[in-house]
């Protein structure tokens, strides 16, 4: 089987029977390492000792006063976020679960670790996937988008990349006149797609979203694999080129432009055109779906604003589902912004 998204730390992780990621003692070390949690030299001797002795014991518990102690705030900070992840996970019984719970309760966290656990769940509900476009569309979901336009059609790049790319022209005029910025990123093909093994972790290919039916065909794929794996709904999810048979009962806006597409629409307004991004969702049966709802589809809506960056909001996909349980948001107009 191939191995994609190392940097994830699924290799990390080890499943239940039922497929769940359990915490590990060595993906918690790996937490520790990270450079806000790990003490720099000035760190007081109580932040020293805490780091020490999560360790030797990662699943040691760690009292308020032990936080309390530490002199710098930016360190109390990132320790209770860090704490509070692990916690979470670990009274949930395994990562998805524990993902469910934060997005529920509408846990406050960095981005990154709500990034680093969307990137989990998808790593594992993707195993075995071998269509390359899927696993690149994926990327969307825990890694910000540039979109720009290159002949006619959209295409999106890692936006990270594009601003180290940016950064290194703006300083280095030598690289600017050898690499060319973006336009020197290998557009996913046909011919190329082999390529996307040894370099995942890179996020280097540029996903030509406008031009190519195999992008958006890919990223339907990976919207049904996260809600079918997340929720224990079956799903299918398709891509639409023109919404002229739209009936908007429910909408789930993937990011904030979409969300606002959606909103406006459900008010009668006429939206800003924005839209870049149509997808029906269909539930296999109805069990366990409001029941105005059912088997009609459910549509998710991605939009563009003037930053020319899309970034997912996949928490919308967990609260903004007609689900029948508490979890779910009682009006779609409000999906949203979660």
């Amino acid at each position: 089987m191939r191995e994609f998204w190392v940097a994830s730390g699924h290799h990390m992780t080890r499943l239940d029977a039922e497929g769940r990621m359990q915490v590990t003692d060595e993906l918690i070390l790996a937490w520790l390492a990270r450079p806000e949690i790990v003490p720099p030299p000035e760190a007081c001797a109580a932040e020293r000792a805490l780091h020490v002795r999560l360790l030797e014991t990662p699943r040691a518990p760690v009292t308020v006063m032990e936080r309390a102690n530490m002199q710098d705030a930016d360190a109390r900070e990132n320790w209770d976020f860090l704490l509070t992840l692990r916690d979470t996970l670990l009274d949930a019984g395994s990562i998805e679960e524990g993902y469910l719970a934060l997005v529920r309760n509408r846990v406050r966290l960095p981005h990154m670790f709500y990034d680093q656990l969307v990137q989990l769940i998808l790593r594992n509900a993707l195993d075995g996937c071998d269509d390359i476009h899927t696993l690149r569309a994926a990327e969307m979901f825990f890694r910000p988008q540039r979109a720009y336009l290159h002949d006619g059609g959209l295409m999106l790049a890692d936006d990270e990349l594009v601003s180290e790319l940016e950064g290194e022209m703006h300083s280095n005029p030598l690289f600017a006149m050898m690499n060319g910025g973006v336009d020197a990123l290998d557009v996913l093909n046909d011919a190329n797609a082999w390529t996307y093994w040894s370099r995942s972790d890179a996020h280097s290919m540029v996903l030509a979203f406008g031009a190519d039916q195999q992008a958006r065909v890919g990223l339907a794929n990976a919207i049904a694999r996260f809600v079918t794996h997340l929720l224990g709904k079956a799903v299918h999810v398709a891509p639409m080129m023109a919404a002229d048979d739209v009936d908007l009962q429910w909408f789930v806006g993937l990011d904030e432009a979409g969300t606002k597409v959606g909103n406006a629409l459900w008010n009668g307004q006429t939206p800003e055109p924005s839209l870049v991004g149509l997808f029906a969702l269909t539930f296999a049966t109805p069990d366990g779906i409001l029941p105005q709802i059912g088997t009609q589809p459910v549509y998710i809506l991605i939009g563009l604003d003037g930053s020319n960056v899309i970034r997912f909001k996949p928490q919308n996909l967990v609260t903004g589902l007609p689900l029948a349980d508490d979890s779910v948001t009682p009006f779609p107009a409000t999906m949203g912004t979660a």
